[in-house]
């Protein structure tokens, strides 16, 4: 269940579509809106614990009074028509019925004349990143993005007419439109769709009664995933295969989820919201080494470079900074040179922000995000290095790693931790001699806090700048 967002583009550009996160509320809604210019949006009435008619009329005060379904709004000017998806009548909003008789038939003459302007590299959809360090940016991805990287990915999952697949994912992202729903259209293949949002158990249900044979989700709702199938037990017997992305998954995790789901074959993506979805994938046939302990092959038709701080290229087996060049790369953050140009150069190489090591074999492996490397007392630690030992202690579901301010080192590492049922704490004595013979002693979590659930972003990745902001507050309230 998603916002769904219309917006007129450019002069001759057509129609773009733009995805909302449907947790957001008033502020964020408001920032989008104004952000993208957005002239209709499209939505449910309401959605779990969420009034989305109450939200716009919040921050557009004017919709009740509207004529005819035509917005005048002073705070949001580009807005001038919302749809909604209910049988009640909402005083200023259209329904769907109204959609379809709206305009009259000059205007939709006008309509279907633009779609000679409309070209392959025409922007078709705005996704927003994802808000792990701050405010989203809005990437301007075209129908070439979209059409290409689904094939792409199609093809090295080997989806054809037979695959069903259970969507797990959220559809306002790139792993929901892209690595799902076109990698799926480009192949003829079915779409099962358990619940309007992610529920584990509608999953596992939906799996059995639909037959599905891959699975899409995030790490965390593998996570999820594997614990209400230790419960269920459900015969999963149609399902092969499981993709995993958006977050980085860790060895432990993928293990498993082959043993306890049953399942031949377990695949990795990795890419960014900027090159449109996916830039590393698993292959047919990668063996144990290469499926645990990489994000997969380079796609077809990419290039990358890894490179030191100064820019040059470092040698294969060596971390740096990861470059992508090519067709997935986004056409621009809307309306937003500054920030386009900080990201990619006239030369069209795209910085991803991630340290990264590339073999000769073109298989790759994350190190980490770079603006979250912890410097402690000189010394580099990347959180995923650590997450990923955290994560095979038999008392942590799930780990996460975050640098706090440390007066003697610069920085501590701190870990936030969700513990197995039955578990009420772990030390930092225990991870200590955990750690012993595995992980340098520097790398060892200072602090460790236990945690019932992660602050995430709606496609699952860790808001790693409020588990900070929550460190801080509890040593406000020790001192």
């Amino acid at each position: 269940m998603h916002w769904y967002l219309t917006m007129l583009g450019a002069a001759r550009a057509g129609l773009v579509s733009v995805g909302i996160n449907p947790a957001f509320q008033g502020p964020e809604v408001d920032y989008c809106l104004k952000k993208v210019k957005v002239k209709a949006v499209i939505m449910p009435e309401t959605f779990k614990t969420q009034n989305f008619y109450e939200i716009i009329k919040s921050i557009c005060p004017e919709l009740p009074h509207s004529v005819d379904g035509r917005i005048n709004s002073a705070n949001l000017p580009h807005l001038k028509h919302v749809i909604i998806d209910t049988p009640n009548r909402l005083k200023g909003a259209l329904s769907f019925d109204d959609l379809l008789g709206l305009g009259n038939s000059d205007e939709r003459e006008a309509i279907a004349q633009l779609q000679r302007y409309v070209m392959p590299d025409s922007g078709c959809n705005i996704q927003f990143t994802s808000g792990t360090t701050g405010k989203p940016k809005a990437a301007l991805l075209s129908h070439y993005n979209f059409v290409n990287n689904g094939t792409h990915i199609g093809n090295r999952n080997q989806l054809d007419s037979n695959s069903r697949i259970c969507v797990q994912v959220p559809l306002f992202h790139v792993y929901g439109v892209v690595i799902t729903v076109m990698a799926a259209m480009t192949h003829g293949s079915t779409l099962v769709l358990p619940a309007a949002g992610f529920s584990p158990a509608d999953s596992l249900k939906a799996i059995v009664d639909e037959k599905c044979t891959v699975i899409h989700g995030t790490p965390t709702m593998y996570v999820d995933l594997i614990k209400k199938q230790r419960e269920l037990k459900l015969p999963l017997k149609t399902a092969k295969m499981a993709v995993t992305g958006g977050a980085p998954c860790s060895p432990q995790l993928f293990l498993d989820i082959k043993e306890v789901l049953g399942l031949d074959h377990v695949r990795t993506v990795y890419g960014l919201t900027e090159t449109t979805a996916v830039i590393f994938q698993s292959r047919p046939g990668d063996n144990n080494e290469r499926i645990l302990n990489t994000v997969g092959h380079l796609q077809d038709h990419v290039e990358v470079k890894v490179v030191d701080a100064e820019g040059h290229i470092v040698q294969f087996g060596q971390p740096g900074e990861l470059y992508v060049r090519g067709y997935a790369t986004m056409l621009e953050y809307y309306d937003d040179p500054e920030k386009t140009k900080e990201t990619m150069g006239n030369d069209k190489w795209l910085k991803t922000g991630d340290q990264f090591i590339l073999e000769a074999d073109g298989y790759g492996r994350i190190v980490g995000r770079l603006k979250e490397m912890i410097i402690r007392g000189g010394e580099n630690i990347f959180p995923k290095e650590v997450e990923d030992f955290l994560n095979s202690h038999s008392k942590i579901i799930e780990a996460h790693v975050i640098g706090v301010p440390d007066e003697r080192l610069g920085e501590e590492c701190c870990a936030f931790v969700r513990l197995q049922d039955g578990v009420e704490s772990i030390t930092h004595e225990e991870l200590k001699e955990f750690a012993r013979g595995k992980i340098a002693h520097f790398k060892v979590p200072r602090f460790v806090i236990p945690i019932d659930q992660f602050p995430r972003t709606a496609s699952g990745k860790i808001q790693k700048f409020k588990l900070a902001e929550t460190y801080k507050q509890m040593q406000k309230e020790k001192a």
